[in-house]
């Protein structure tokens, strides 16, 4: 019963300390279907493992939910979007330049996401709309 009330001590200590912009685009979903996993597996004490485990790893699969990533570069290449050719590498923590690239909304149903998407050099990627710093290139 200890090592029960330690987990669920840990998972609420992390879920409290996750920043708030992680914790929003996928630490959520992540839980929810670690906990959901863990539960099936070893019942409630494996809820609470999977969950925070899944927090993590939410938060590490990306902006856009890992599940919807599919979908969503599914959807870019139906709107057939223009790419924009870029002699850097194309990767996170790139800056685009100001001019010349063609920024466009995500849709809500991939999540709240306040980011834009553009296609660069054919790989979609996601990008802060006030730095124009790549944050995710989308698989």
């Amino acid at each position: 019963m200890k090592g029960r009330s330690i987990l669920l001590a840990g998972a609420l200590a992390f879920t409290l300390m996750a920043p708030a912009s992680v914790y929003a685009q996928g630490v959520m979903g992540g839980a929810q279907d670690g906990a959901e996993q863990g539960a099936h597996s070893a019942g409630p004490v494996g809820a609470v493992v999977g969950g925070t485990v899944g927090a993590v790893t939410g938060g590490i699969n990306g902006l856009v939910g890992i599940k919807q990533k599919p979908r969503f570069r599914q959807y870019v290449i139906e709107q057939h979007r223009p790419s924009f050719r870029y002699e850097e590498p194309v990767a996170v923590g790139t800056v685009l330049p100001g001019e010349g690239v063609q920024y466009y909304d995500v849709p809500s149903e991939y999540g709240d996401v306040q980011y834009r998407y553009t296609v660069v050099n054919d790989e979609v990627v996601l990008v802060d709309p006030g730095t124009r710093r790549i944050v995710e290139v989308m698989p």
